[in-house]
């Protein structure tokens, strides 16, 4: 009966940190890691050993490594600044009211609204926030399989 609890709350936090995935506010692949780390408590780490962990826990940080090079080298790549990429995670959040269009216009908005406070050319405002765009979306395949290695990986050891 313990078991099943702690497969449901791990459950919860991968969902959790899927979501993550898509909002930058939620840190995903750790919210992953910590369901597992959380089922290890509860089960006394009877299937987990700590090599497990600890390569999940760099799997997770690779995930947030890649989520930020995309970010980072698509808003650079067209010339935008730490602000674009600030624009553009608060674009998101904001776009996630207006789903689905939000998720597609609001980092492009957000990162182009961002330049153009700190900028006065509006072509590079607008090339930054294409750029931030395309390194986020750009990067949401990898991370997305990632974690799904991760938590499958975790199924097989569990089962």
């Amino acid at each position: 009966m313990i078991e099943i609890i702690a497969v449901i709350v791990a459950c919860l936090f991968f969902l959790v940190g899927l979501a993550g995935t898509l909002l930058p506010v939620l840190p995903g692949p750790l919210t992953i890691w910590f369901g597992m780390l959380v089922y290890g408590i509860i089960t006394g780490f009877d299937d987990l050993g700590a090599l497990f962990l600890v390569a999940q826990i760099l799997l997770a940080l690779i995930v947030m490594g890649v989520d930020y090079l995309f970010s980072a080298l698509g808003s650079r790549y067209f010339g935008g600044s730490k602000a674009g990429l600030w624009g553009a995670a608060i674009g998101l959040l904001i776009g996630l009211f207006f789903f689905p269009y939000g998720l597609l216009l609001g980092p492009f908005l957000g990162a182009t609204l961002a330049e153009l406070i700190i900028r006065t050319k509006s072509d590079q405002a607008v090339r930054s926030g294409l750029g931030a765009s395309l390194g986020f979306f750009g990067a949401l395949p990898i991370k997305l399989a990632l974690e799904a290695v991760m938590i499958t990986w975790f199924i097989i050891r569990i089962i």
